[in-house]
């Protein structure tokens, strides 16, 4: 009886063993804690159908404010309706921090851990998401379009098991905001990263809108966030204002923009909101939190009622779009903001 103890306890300790390798994993290399995410607040729009436990793994290319928030606005519309990260649902994030090959491996990982469903953050990521699995359901998010970076069959019937919502920024009306603030202005810069498909979109509705207003553009590129501060000198003396798209790149190295614009005293308009907060003079942009709770919305649908993405058609960011202006830029170049606009000027601080 006593040998049947031992062997019994040393079978008990081979298997705490086993049990306790199994939960130490690598994550090869890219960050898995999220953004800081809003707690639920179990009162608006519960629907008493948060009784099955999901997981969900998220896939975002890169750290920027304006992709947190709508991963911010995608954990909030679960919350509010009832689905709480660690209750009744399970989020697994990744980042691959800018690196595409880990992007490729986030990508492998949550095929493998088979998840019940994936949100991809940026067309990079929802690109790779979709070449990783034909069969787990895809919602995008912060994405330009998907029919041009060629995931999707339409916007209205996406055929697959990709949907999602849409960044599509008013780039034309973005332009005008650069000549409605810099009247005088007779050639307008672009600085973009190349190898993203929605940046090159952008810019090219740029370019369109820059011709048809008689003026005239200069263009630079960038591969990384290192290339930005260089490729801003290069603009400096050849252009009037700058205009840099919702590009993630660009984004990412706002920074860089801030301190080259400040120094040469010109206005940059950017893509989005959050760029401005980090050093643009100005935009007219979409609300990514509010993206991205739309994008929960959809996973809803997807995980409780069973939609099919393929029938989902892409959501786009509301028609109404939103002026902001960095007071504080504004006087740091020495800019007079014209009167019509400054109830749109705010500081970062606010």
């Amino acid at each position: 009886m006593k040998k049947r103890r031992s062997l019994i306890s040393v079978v008990i300790s081979v298997m705490l063993v086993l049990v306790l390798l199994a939960g130490c994993g690598g994550n090869g290399g890219q960050q898995q804690t999220p953004p800081p995410t809003p707690p639920a607040n179990g009162e608006n729009g519960e629907t008493g159908e948060a009784d099955q436990h999901f997981t969900i793994g998220v896939i975002n290319l890169m750290e920027h404010m304006a992709l947190d928030a709508a991963f911010r606005g995608f954990v909030s519309a679960l919350a509010d309706n009832g689905f709480v990260d660690g209750d009744n649902i399970t989020i697994i994030y990744a980042n691959a921090l800018g690196d595409m090959p880990t992007l490729s491996t986030i990508a492998d990982q949550h095929v493998n851990r088979n998840v019940d469903m994936i949100l991809s953050i940026t067309t990079p990521a929802t690109q790779m998401m979709a070449n990783a699995t034909s069969t787990i359901p895809i919602l995008g998010t912060a994405v330009t379009r998907y029919v041009v970076a060629v995931i999707i069959d339409s916007n209205e019937r996406p055929g697959g098991n990709v949907s999602g919502t849409s960044e599509m920024i008013p780039v034309s009306a973005q332009v005008d905001l650069v000549i409605d603030l810099v009247p005088d202005a007779q050639t307008i810069g672009l600085i973009y990263n190349s190898g993203e498909a929605n940046s090159v979109l952008q810019v090219e509705l740029a370019k369109e809108r820059i011709e048809a207003l008689g003026l005239e553009w200069v263009e630079v590129t960038v591969v990384t966030p290192a290339d930005v501060i260089t490729a801003m000198q290069s603009l400096v003396g050849r252009v009037d204002a700058i205009y840099v798209p919702a590009c993630n790149t660009m984004a990412s190295a706002m920074p860089a923009v801030h301190s080259v614009a400040l120094d040469a005293g010109i206005p940059v308009v950017a893509g989005e909101r959050n760029m401005v907060m980090a050093g643009a003079l100005a935009t007219m942009g979409i609300d990514y939190y509010e993206l991205g709770y739309a994008t929960g919305l959809m996973a809803i649908d997807v995980l409780v009622h069973g939609a099919n993405p393929a029938e989902m058609p892409i959501q786009f960011a509301p028609d109404v779009y939103d002026i902001t202006i960095n007071g504080l830029v504004a006087e740091e170049i020495g800019f007079t903001v014209p009167d019509r606009f400054l109830p749109y000027v705010v500081f970062p601080e606010d």
